[in-house]
């Protein structure tokens, strides 16, 4: 079998994983976690457009929000879902594309405590943040570098699948929402709908990028890795 389409083989089962048990209670902490990404996205944006984060909430029913002042509406609106995307890319990428598994596991739990103890207020939000980022430090300690892997590979494909989804339920499927698209229409025009169709097209192009760049890349380490 050659390494090309053991990556593809690897990347479907990551795929089939997630669809296949999308529905099921065994998803639930990974949407949550997407949630997380999604709402810290808009409070770092807030922070470094010179803005203030008073508070930051990931609700039960796969919900949040984030209470602030000032920062760069448009920036800060924009980075919600296009954010949580980033975080899904860089997380997937950095499990394929390196060996630094375990390490990667690690900064990205102590990352995501940082984040809680700087923005998080609410009960459920800080409860479900610490011990998410402290499941993945013990990952990263404890668990073997096979693990790690996988399970930050599920972790990124999920937080990217997501995505496209949540767009799509938010701004297209729902347009009246009050959501991010809808706010981003007031501040500089257009509609709910063609933000939520902007951001959908943005969002599965660069879904199919790291998926390609995932794929050369997971090719290109086990061809040196053999040599």
């Amino acid at each position: 079998m050659t390494s090309g389409l053991k990556q593809l083989m690897v990347l479907c089962g990551g795929i089939a994983i997630i669809v296949l048990f999308w529905s099921y209670p065994v998803m639930y902490p990974l949407k949550l976690l997407v949630v997380f990404f999604h709402e810290s996205s808009h409070a770092l944006m807030t922070v470094m457009t010179g803005g203030e984060v008073t508070g930051m909430v990931v609700d039960r029913d796969q919900g949040g929000h984030v209470v602030s002042r000032g920062g760069d509406r448009v920036l800060v609106l924009n980075a919600g879902y296009l954010g949580s995307l980033v975080w899904g890319m860089l997380i997937y990428l950095g499990a394929v594309r390196s060996a630094l598994d375990k390490a990667l596991m690690f900064l990205l739990g102590l990352g995501i405590m940082v984040i809680a103890g700087l923005f998080v207020r609410e009960l459920f939000s800080l409860v479900f943040s610490l011990l998410a980022g402290s499941v993945l430090l013990v990952l990263a300690i404890k668990a073997s570098m096979i693990i790690n892997d996988v399970i930050l590979r599920l972790i990124g494909l999920t937080s990217m699948i997501y995505v496209p989804l949540d767009i799509y339920s938010d701004t297209i499927e729902r347009s009246h929402l009050r959501s991010d698209a809808f706010m981003l229409a007031e501040e500089v025009g257009g509609t709910t709908l063609l933000w939520g169709i902007t951001w959908a097209v943005v969002s599965a192009l660069l879904v199919l990028l790291t998926l390609w760049l995932g794929y050369r890349g997971g090719d290109q380490d086990e061809d040196q890795s053999e040599v």
